[in-house]
């Protein structure tokens, strides 16, 4: 579980968050959605310890990661897999180095228990006998599937993924959906997905912050989301012209 309590964040005269409580659920794919803007990102660099708030709290299970040092920061940091928008794979090495990298970073284990781990992680992602191919070699699916078992290789408790369907087909985006799911419900994970994309929320929104120009504006489920009356929400959701169609009358 992770609890952001009463965040502040401001850059200059702009307040980019503000104010924002959110509690993100053990074992739920957790979603924070908004317009580009409304300080979705920025709330993501705050958790994971990038940039700081200027007020608030950030709890990993009950540990405040904003008052620790250094060290213990460090530590927490060990915990967190994370799947960037771009995948961000080296591209110099295999998939089996680029998911075996923070396992040569954060462990001590022996190179024959580093190669079973990445081979459960690659067949976790359906691109198990892949090892050797380079990420030039890859499609947007794969890639974004070597990233995500790279994310989880060190065994994280916490899961971050920004706009993990950015670029993709929407048949392949429902893959890394349902993907990102399963391995949050079979290891137990608090999974945090920043996203904008409306069938990621409608497939994994099990839990769902909305954001508005800096303010947590709305949470819920995707049930909830579609009965909602809250027109900023409503706005986002039934933004394309295809979807206005469907949008309820009010």
């Amino acid at each position: 579980m992770i609890e952001i309590k009463n965040i502040h964040k401001t850059f200059g005269d702009r307040k980019v968050v503000e104010d924002i409580s959110f509690t993100f659920q053990t074992g739920k794919t957790n979603l924070i959605i908004g317009e580009s803007g409304s300080g979705k990102t920025t709330l993501l660099k705050m958790m994971v310890g990038l940039i700081f708030p200027d007020e608030g709290n950030v709890l990993y299970d009950g540990r405040d990661f904003t008052s620790m040092d250094e060290t213990a920061q460090r530590d927490v940091r060990k915990e967190i897999g994370m799947l960037f928008q771009g995948g961000a794979l080296f591209d110099s090495l295999t998939l089996e180095d680029n998911v075996k990298f923070p396992l040569d970073m954060f462990t001590r284990m022996s190179e024959a228990e580093k190669k079973e781990r990445v081979n459960f992680c690659l067949n976790k992602v359906q691109l198990e006998n892949r090892n050797k191919l380079y990420p030039a070699e890859l499609s947007g699916g794969m890639k974004k599937r070597a990233a995500l078992a790279r994310a989880i290789a060190n065994s994280p408790q916490y899961l971050f993924c920004d706009e993990p369907n950015s670029g993709l087909d929407p048949k392949t985006a429902l893959v890394i959906d349902a993907l990102i799911k399963d391995l949050t419900q079979e290891f137990n994970i608090t999974t945090v997905v920043i996203t904008h994309d409306m069938n990621s929320v409608m497939e994994i929104g099990q839990h769902i912050l909305y954001i508005y120009k800096g303010k947590k504006w709305w949470d819920g489920n995707n049930t909830q989301i579609l009965n909602t009356t809250n027109k900023e929400l409503l706005d986002f959701v039934y933004a394309s012209e295809f979807l206005k169609q469907l949008r309820p009358k009010s």
